[in-house]
């Protein structure tokens, strides 16, 4: 009777925890309602081009400014993407609209650009610049391609449109340069629902922009700020002439439409890729590379096994099946120390300490932890795991050490741990220098660089000693063949059978499968 009464009170005291609970969560970021007329603050992320791969501030052209700048606070992520976010002086209101409206002062005077930064904007705008900005974290996007059914229902229409990240700064046409000038801020709402004695919350679910250059001439403006833009799509374009100065007005117009689309899907338009969009040739070329480096292994492997197994048929040759052959030659020199064990087990280390790193971020990627309104988590997340994953890669690299016969292996794991983080750490500094140069806001500051090398020596440099000494302390590994005491001599060999040829052939069809999806991806 008493295990009864243990088991009612156990059931009773669960049941009592059981409550009714409404939950809410995306990684990163939380939603933010809005009620009429709050405002709605619009931020530049920074300048980015798939032709020079620099990205550059907000302000590092002569847009117009708020009368205070404020940076936003950023993680380790974002100041390694070259995110700079910072406040404009756009003025937007919840489900408020706005014909037109004059930035930088009032609608009678123009702003001017000086020669160098007219000369600048014109050398922007011939590198393919993408202005890239944010409204409540959603980045702003550019239809690319509309519909071509009209008579469709909306929601096939809506299927049919793309997307890109961003707009142009300007364009060129017949060796004359022009700027977009004037931006038309498309903003959809999703009305949340609230008892009726409550006030009704929006929240935004997409941000798009339509850019537009019109000419100064062609402004119509009014009193104060207010402007009219010219009727009809005829008007001429703002050119920027780089050898003299220009004169040009910033406007900008806000539209809002209520939309169907949740708050927890407004991603969706980022993230969809159309069919267009799929890279047939790039996937057809890493398909055949692949199929070929398989048949070309297939065929060495089954040539090789039916020559011997050939031979061990032979019954009228006995002596020639006992002498060794083909692969078999190296069978007792393949498992021998080689002249750099220490190296060997480093970069054995690194490689696992990558992996380990890699496998863990596809799998919290696939949970749905690292999303993408929460800027820079992933790059975060990876530097932050490499650093940790050093205990794996010292374990690993210790028991390959004693199994290669080494002795020293405080120096082995000093090795370990700065060969391939130090050779990788030296060629981002150099070409972080030339990034310096360019005044580009993808070149790493010096506290940035200074909290990497903090982790570097304080997290991951301790974690791979620790590893090193408790895989040097295990039993190493057992070789399946046994090594033969004095080295089979090697002959002297062709010129195509150099270790560095070799070097070279074997990375040329790994390279040519990546090759070509890394030109999409950085195009």
């Amino acid at each position: 009777s008493s295990s009864k009464q243990d088991w009612l009170s156990w059931s009773l005291l669960l049941l009592s925890l059981i409550c009714e609970t409404r939950a809410f969560y995306v990684p990163g970021v939380a939603p933010i309602n809005f009620h009429q007329n709050d405002p709605v603050e619009i931020k530049a992320v920074k300048l980015t081009s798939s032709r020079t791969q620099l990205p550059y501030e907000y302000y590092s052209l002569p847009f117009c400014q708020p009368r205070k700048i404020t940076y936003k606070a950023e993680n380790l992520g974002e100041v390694l993407r070259g995110d700079r976010i910072v406040n404009t002086p756009f003025q937007v209101l919840m489900n408020s609209e706005k014909k037109c409206e004059v930035l930088c002062g009032q609608s009678n005077k123009p702003m001017t650009l000086t020669v160098e930064q007219s000369r600048l904007v014109a050398e922007r705008i011939t590198e393919d610049y993408y202005v890239h900005l944010i409204a409540d974290n959603l980045p702003v996007a550019t239809r690319l391609e509309l519909y071509a059914n009209r008579d469709s229902d909306d929601k096939k229409k809506e299927k049919d449109v793309q997307f890109e990240h961003g707009y142009r700064l300007g364009f060129t046409d017949v060796n004359k340069i022009y700027l977009h000038n004037h931006l038309s801020f498309i903003l959809y709402y999703h009305r949340e629902d609230v008892e009726e004695d409550q006030e009704h919350t929006y929240r935004v679910v997409r941000f798009e922009v339509i850019p537009q250059s019109i000419r100064l001439e062609e402004m119509d403006n009014g009193m104060n700020s207010s402007c009219t833009l010219p009727e009809g799509t005829n008007s001429s374009p703002q050119e920027i002439d780089p050898t003299k100065e220009n004169q040009l007005f910033f406007t900008y117009s806000v539209h809002w439409e209520e939309s169907d689309i949740k708050w927890a899907s407004r991603w969706d338009t980022y993230l969809t890729m159309s069919d267009v969009q799929i890279h047939w040739f790039s996937i057809i070329n890493s398909v055949v590379v692949v199929f070929f480096l398989s048949g070309i292994l297939s065929m060495i492997i089954i040539r090789t096994l039916r020559k011997d197994i050939a031979n061990y048929n032979k019954e009228d040759d006995i002596e020639d099946t006992m002498e060794e052959s083909g692969w078999k030659l190296v069978h007792g020199d393949v498992f021998r120390p080689p002249q750099y064990p220490m190296i060997l087990s480093s970069l054995l280390g690194s490689g696992i300490q990558l992996f380990c790193m890699i496998l863990i971020v596809i799998f919290v990627a696939m949970l749905g932890m690292l999303s993408p309104s929460s800027r820079g988590a992933l790059m975060t997340t990876a530097c932050f795991l490499f650093m940790f994953m050093g205990v794996f890669g010292g374990f690993s690299a210790g028991r390959l050490y004693r199994t290669l016969k080494g002795h020293r292996w405080k120096k082995g794991a000093f090795c370990t741990a700065t060969l391939y983080p130090g050779v990788v750490f030296g060629i981002c500094f150099v070409l972080n220098c030339f990034i310096w140069g360019k005044h580009s806001s993808g070149a790493v500051p010096f506290p940035t660089m200074v909290a990497l090398l903090c982790m570097w020596f304080g997290i991951s440099l301790p974690l791979v000693y620790l590893g090193y000494y408790f895989g040097f302390r295990k039993q190493p590994y057992d070789n399946p063949v046994r090594t033969n005491q004095i080295p089979r001599q090697i002959p002297e060999q062709r010129w195509y059978m150099n270790r560095f040829v070799g070097i070279l052939m074997a990375g040329i069809l790994p390279f040519g499968a990546m090759f070509i999806e890394l030109f999409f991806i950085f195009s």
